[in-house]
């Protein structure tokens, strides 16, 4: 072990050099005309439906944002990034068009006085349906707007600052007439100044207490960091009415949000409490769970959750206090909240893993419990008459159970693996009731289920209803070929809500009735790219060495003939999976008929460029029994890789001798992988990666197994202990302020300097101000034109392999 570890502290230290010696500044780079119109193209618009059915929201969102908008003010404190000039989410996703249409008409109503500059952060409607609030981001403020539906006008409601760096939490009352929110303090003073010089050293230390952790990033460095997390974080609690009366419930504390109860006198609040942490990020932190009335008293305390720095990392791993607290929406105020048996312990052995209690006000019984569970408990619905659904989960063996919860007994409605897309049966509808509370929407004893409907043909969603007390199923609708037809909610009058599509129609909004079939068009959205209309989708089916089926989706460039073109060079696209049985694995996924939305962040685009594309292209990883899916982790590459090239072989399509792979994240670190393992590919595109398992030594993806229970699968699964293997030509991408676990922007510097140290050939690009998925219109433009070039290159006209 020593040996190894010498060996480890090596190879980083070879490897801890400048890597910009030979770097240039190119500029950011535009691909062709028409790659840059799929870029540009608007993106789908979304949909709000009114509780009342009668509105439906049209939300557009803009195209990508520019660099400079990713240059705004950023702040990364305790796992999170924030905008602190406005206090909102740094590199926000907002509406930029929000437009009411009446469903019983279509007609449209525009909405008047809305901001000139809309960045809506959110858009609730009230229970009664007559109001929108809306979160609006400024440049130096998030404020809070309303929309009075009726009158189609808009208009700032109150001057409070909403605290949003979190999203931004909005409840509406019952009777409409007000929200609750978290507001900045208007009294609060500058932030803390970082001190011009260190206080002390900061240090950490451990005696002999087990706390692992996986590897995070952006947490708290030292005490300035922690004063600024407190100052930005710090919130009050505030009622707001409809006459903009200002009601301070609680003085500002480090809020993580907050609940009203049904009856709307009771408020459930979650704050952090002290001492943070410099290893963990703050969903680990302590916190303090109270209920308070709405003077903001304190009624009762549920929990004071300490600081959670020595979990498990297995991922069915929990914490030993209450958990997952929430109101039961079926009564005035109940808690309910599970807690774990087994002291949280996976690895401990036990027959009962989760209780799930329930407490009413005045809070001051005993708590009832509801449910064993011999997993984990992972969801709860109920509806007004106390019937309740409880799910419950087990990772580690993929089994999911349901509970159906009356006066009766516990009732087990189903046991099954939830990796079984073939055989889910569904999620049950719900509805608002009258306080605009979500229930459980049952249908004289029955429930209405809805899933994707997957199949061997590919997903066909549907509608079935179940009878609770005997589990007996019908089915009501299904969508059919040639549409990708689903449900998104059932109205009051039956007419069910749905978005449908084509391949050749984008999706839009239809309304349809389950007696008659009649279906109305709500929405008409043009065809955003024209110019891609010629190029060719199907869904293909394939299998690899061992038996196990794949899939994917093969898109070929317009006006493509086999006979006349023949083969073509082709990029596989992919992202390993793991699975628990081969069965689930070899699931088709996905469906024929989805709109043929050419994607330039999946490789798609490449078709314009007289690429075949097999895209999304199935990459199982499987371990049945007592083995682990990563057991057998590259040879399972090998075999898929094998097969996909096959797979366009066979149908004439693809050149193999002109094949890349590619893929971002998990799917970076198998492209690397199956370069360093074979000579199947020419090239291959690796996009924010991370390349050597030693750097996240606390589990990675799905592996719960440390470095240190299995030191040779760590060094077997890193390409970067193989970079002298990898003579493929390697693209590799990353973002230069990437925040996701584990893929440091280091991850792929120190395999480019591996490779180049090895005499490979690789490239490596480094997106200023991106993170882990790249937003920026410049950033996407280059980062498709540097894949344009590396493929044109050493791929579509590549010389012909030496044989000996």
């Amino acid at each position: 072990m020593k040996t190894l570890s010498l060996f480890l502290l090596g190879l980083l230290t070879a490897f801890s050099q400048p890597l910009w010696a030979e770097a240039v500044d190119i500029g950011f780079m535009e691909p062709a005309a028409e790659i840059t119109a799929i870029v540009d193209a608007p993106p789908p618009p979304a949909a709000s439906l009114s509780p009342n059915g009668r509105w439906l929201l049209s939300l557009e969102r803009p195209a990508l944002p520019s660099l400079a908008d990713l240059a705004e003010p950023e702040y990364r404190l305790a796992g999170m990034r924030f905008n602190p000039r406005n206090q909102g989410p740094s590199q926000p996703r907002y509406l930029s068009g929000l437009q009411l249409i009446e469903l019983d008409n279509q007609q449209s109503k525009a909405i008047r006085g809305l901001p000139r500059n809309l960045r809506v952060l959110s858009a609730t409607w009230s229970p009664d349906s007559r109001y929108l609030a809306l979160l609006q981001l400024e440049q130096d403020h998030t404020a809070l707007w309303r929309v009075d539906v009726e009158r189609g006008r808009a208009e700032r409601w109150s001057k409070v600052k909403v605290n949003a760096i979190r999203g931004g939490e909005l409840q509406w009352t019952a009777d409409s007439q007000a929200v609750y929110l978290l507001a900045v303090d208007p009294k609060r003073g500058a932030e803390p100044a970082a001190p011009r010089v260190p206080a002390g050293p900061v240090v950490t230390e451990v005696r002999g207490r087990t706390a692992p952790a996986r590897t995070y990033q952006d947490l708290l460095q030292n005490s300035h960091d922690e004063a600024l997390f407190n100052h930005y974080m710090a919130s009050q609690l505030v009622r707001i009415g409809l006459n903009n009366r200002i009601q301070v419930i609680t003085e500002a504390k480090p809020y993580l949000g907050f609940s009203l109860a049904p009856d709307n006198q009771h408020l459930l609040t979650t704050r952090l409490t002290e001492p943070y942490s410099y290893a963990v990020p703050m969903f680990r932190f302590g916190r303090t769970s109270e209920v308070l009335n709405r003077r903001g008293e304190l009624l009762y305390t549920v929990e004071q959750q300490p600081l959670v720095d020595n979990l498990p990392i297995a991922f069915d791993a929990v914490v030993d206090s209450r958990r997952a607290i929430q109101w039961r929406s079926d009564q005035p105020a109940t808690l309910v909240w599970a807690q774990a048996q087994d002291g949280g312990d996976p690895r401990q052995a036990a027959d009962t893993r989760d209780q799930l209690l329930q407490l009413a006000a005045p809070f001051t019984a005993e708590p009832t419990p509801l449910l064993d569970m011999q997993y984990r408990f992972a969801s709860m619905l109920s509806a007004e008459d106390g019937t309740s659904l409880v799910w419950e989960r087990w990772w580690q063996e993929r089994q999911e159970k349901l509970w159906l919860l009356t006066d009766a007994e516990p009732k087990l409605l189903w046991q099954r693996s939830y990796e079984d897309r073939y055989g889910d049966p569904g999620t049950p509808l719900t509805r608002l009731d009258a306080n605009g509370n979500r229930v459980l929407r049952l249908d004289d004893g029955a429930i209405l289920l809805t899933g994707a409907g997957a199949s061997d043909e590919g997903d066909r969603p549907f509608i079935d209803r179940m009878q609770l007390h005997s589990g007996e199923t019908e089915r009501l609708w299904r969508s059919e070929a040639p549409y990708y037809e689903y449900p998104i909610t059932l109205r009051a009058d039956g007419r069910l809500l749905t978005q449908r599509e084509s391949i050749d129609t984008p999706p839009d909004f239809y309304l349809r009735d389950f007696q008659s079939g009649a279906l109305t068009a709500v929405t008409q959205t043009p065809h955003p790219m024209p110019h891609t209309l010629g190029i060719s989708r199907e869904m293909i089916h394939y299998q690899r060495e061992d038996g196990v089926p794949m899939s994917a989706t093969l898109l070929l460039p317009a006006g493509y003939d086999k006979e006349r073109d023949g083969p073509l060079p082709t990029i596989v696209w992919a992202y390993p999976r793991e699975f628990r049985s081969s069965a689930a694995a070899g699931q088709v996924s996905g469906s024929p008929y989805r709109f043929n939305r050419i994607s330039y962040w999946n490789p798609q685009f490449l078709a314009t460029q007289g690429y075949a594309v097999l895209d999304s292209a199935t990459m199982p990883i499987v371990g049945e029994g007592e083995k682990e899916p990563n057991d057998s982790f590259i040879e399972q590459l090998i075999m898929n890789s094998k097969a996909a090239i096959e797979a366009g072989v066979s149908r004439g399509v693809t050149d193999p001798e002109r094949v890349a792979l590619g893929g971002h994240s998990y799917g970076a670190f198998m492209t690397a992988n199956v370069l360093a393992h074979s000579d199947l590919f020419r090239a291959g595109i690796a996009r924010s990666g991370a390349y050597n398992r030693s750097l996240t030594p606390f589990g990675f993806q799905r592996e719960q197994r440390t470095l240190w229970d299995d030191t040779d699968l760590y060094i077997r699964m890193s390409p970067f202990f193989h970079a002298h293997n990898i003579k493929t030509p390697l693209l590799l991408i990353h973002g230069a302020e990437d925040n996701n676990s584990g893929t440091f922007p280091m991850q792929s510097e120190r395999l480019y300097q591996a490779i180049k140290g090895n005499g490979g050939t690789t490239r490596l690009v480094m997106l200023p101000l991106e993170s882990h998925g790249y937003r920026a219109r410049e950033s996407v433009l280059h980062m498709l034109w540097e894949t344009v070039n590396w493929l044109d290159e050493f791929v579509k006209n590549a010389e012909p392999r030496k044989t000996d």
